[in-house]
């Protein structure tokens, strides 16, 4: 990262706050040798299938995250047994791009060392369930072998880059995606403790900070960069700490207007958390895109709130310092002012499924995969049919940010081998299910997050079942309209940016919230608070009905919940909770 912004160098103490007065992640992070705490030690010990607190709270910035089963929890409790523990493993995939040889390979580890699935996550990389202790080690060097890494998926530094999936401007996608690659790259932290603990390298001693960007305590929490591509907004770029929303002209990719201040998570009953949409503060070339992460990382880095981390996301910052003066900070690290924004639109946040043909001449297929799980299950093989069709496709496979997936560059000489192998598995695009099923979005949640509150993944798509039922008997069949689901207020799978979303409360019980823009330019607020199925249905029932009737042409249903009375519009996102 640019030298102008590594002064102090070591900034172990150079903090607004002297090290003991600050939060105890803080603490641990400044204490744990640059990540390595005892992990080793953790690892090694043969008594438990756990590892220490603080050392899995150090795994998360190695892109691993300790769980248990909870579906038996209780019974081991019961019999004095300790939880049964396992890991999640999360890959770093900029942009969400992946090789049919990295597929095959990530293919292997899930079988072979996980539950036997992929998950693909909102944030378009791979997640690994069910990993028991000991397979954490030859699950990273197989990937290792394909030169993938899991560093910085998790933890409070700058987490996976994400980018649009634009099948049909492969030009201008294949740029956007260097770009956000590069980004990706320039951006994680070195992490000499990852290769030593997870691939063996020996440690040595340099004359230098190990982390001259981020030092020893790394970021207040977790960074999120996204890039997009209008006119879709596939990637909610409102909901990232930093965005760049790709300007194109008529030769081709002019620059990025450039977003700060998005973010997701809150916390129930704490009026002082909320959702934020970013704003858009103005537009860099191409060149000045790595410059312009350095500039606005830092300010977070040296402003953020390292004593209460329930308001240390970067979207805190910006509302307590204000726009204006966030900007300016920017600005000065930069050594330039930035443009004046360049007009833009977005029409929606989804993705284009079935078969498309890009502005080259070569095809992709776009699969509905619900909930982001690649599986067999119940008879539908979809994980044999994608790595068949990983031995022989010549493109490559995209992550998309909604949990989908996209068969890409597919050569016309090379589209019926594909398609015969999607008629032999029964893969179908398009077609897999209703419009309002393609546009749901669902977090991992119960059995495994142990964040967790209600079930998700495994209960939403039960109740688009129900919710289909409804629309399609007002007429409203093929309407799409976003649906989140989350098992917690955390807020991983976006939902405050739908149109309705489910965050839950307690086992089968959820806030309901509905009004956000379908192509994620508006938060929702809530509409009932703390209610199982039987009140969801029978509150939306009259809403859908009354949408059905009284829409007005081309309204959509977060539009018609705010026009008809139900929800009133959030102007910013402190009126979240009000």
């Amino acid at each position: 990262m640019s030298e102008v912004l590594n002064k102090p160098v070591d900034r172990s103490r150079d903090l607004s706050q002297p090290l003991e007065r600050l939060g105890p992640d803080e603490t641990l992070k400044a204490t744990s040798d640059q990540l390595r705490g005892t992990i080793e030690e953790s690892l090694a010990d043969p008594i438990t299938g756990g590892v220490l607190f603080s050392d899995n709270k150090l795994m998360k910035f190695h892109g691993i995250y300790q769980q248990d089963d909870r579906d038996l929890r209780d019974e081991r409790r019961r019999q004095k047994l300790e939880p049964a523990y396992q890991f999640m493993i999360r890959v770093r995939l900029p942009g969400g791009v992946c090789t049919p040889e990295r597929w095959l390979r990530l293919d292997e580890i899930g079988r072979r060392y996980a539950d036997g699935t992929l998950r693909l996550t909102t944030r378009q990389t791979f997640q690994f369930h069910g990993v028991l202790k000991g397979n954490l080690k030859p699950s990273i060097q197989a990937m290792h072998s394909v030169l993938l890494d899991t560093i910085a998926a998790c933890g409070d530094d700058a987490r996976g880059v994400m980018c649009s999936v634009n099948p049909h401007r492969s030009a201008i996608h294949a740029e956007v995606y260097r770009i956000a690659k590069a980004a990706s790259d320039h951006a994680i932290p070195r992490m000499p403790a990852y290769h030593e603990i997870w691939l063996g390298k020996e440690r040595v001693a340099g004359s230098g900070p190990e982390e001259p960007f981020y030092g020893k305590q790394y970021m207040p929490r977790k960074f999120k960069i996204g890039f997009v591509m209008p006119p879709s907004n596939d990637i909610d770029i409102y909901t990232q700490d930093l965005g760049f929303i790709a300007i194109a002209g008529p030769e081709g990719l002019e620059g990025f207007n450039v977003t700060i201040g998005g973010g997701m998570g809150r916390t129930d009953g704490a009026p002082e958390t909320f959702p934020r949409l970013a704003d858009v503060i103005g537009f860099i070339p191409v060149d000045k895109v790595n410059e312009t992460c350095d500039a606005v990382m830092a300010v977070q880095r040296d402003y953020g709130d390292r004593v209460d981390r329930a308001r240390a996301r970067f979207k805190y910052t910006v509302e307590d310092k204000g726009l204006d003066w966030i900007k300016a900070e920017i600005e000065s690290r930069l050594g330039f002012a930035l443009a004046a924004a360049r007009p833009f639109e977005f029409v929606t946040n989804g993705d284009d499924l079935g078969w498309t043909t890009g502005d080259d001449g070569n095809h992709h297929f776009g699969l509905f995969i619900e909930s982001g799980r690649v599986a067999n299950r119940n008879g539908y093989n979809l994980m044999d049919g994608l790595r068949a069709i990983a031995e022989v496709h010549q493109g490559e496979f995209r992550l998309t940010p909604n949990q989908n997936l996209v068969i890409a560059n597919i050569a016309p000489d090379r589209r019926a081998e594909i398609e015969e192998l999607l008629d032999r598995y029964g893969i179908t695009g398009a077609n897999a299910g209703s419009a309002l099923r393609r546009n749901s979005i669902a977090c991992v949640a119960l059995p495994t997050c142990g964040l967790a509150m209600a079930e998700s993944e495994r209960y939403l798509p039960k109740l688009v079942t129900k919710l289909e039922a409804m629309f399609a008997e007002h007429g409203l069949a093929d309407e799409p309209v976003t649906i989140r689901m989350s098992g917690c207020p955390n807020g991983c799978s976006r939902p405050y940016v739908a149109e309705i979303a489910f965050t839950g409360r307690a086992p089968g019980k959820y806030n309901v919230y509905l009004g956000g823009g379908f192509h994620g330019q508006r938060l929702n607020r809530m509409y009932l608070e703390n209610v199982g199925e039987e009140t969801i249905l029978s509150e939306l029932g009259p809403i859908i009905a009354r949408y059905g009737a009284e829409r007005l042409p081309g309204e959509r249903f977060g539009d018609f919940t705010i026009r008809a009375g139900y929800v009133r519009e959030v102007k910013a996102g402190r009126e979240f909770n009000d």
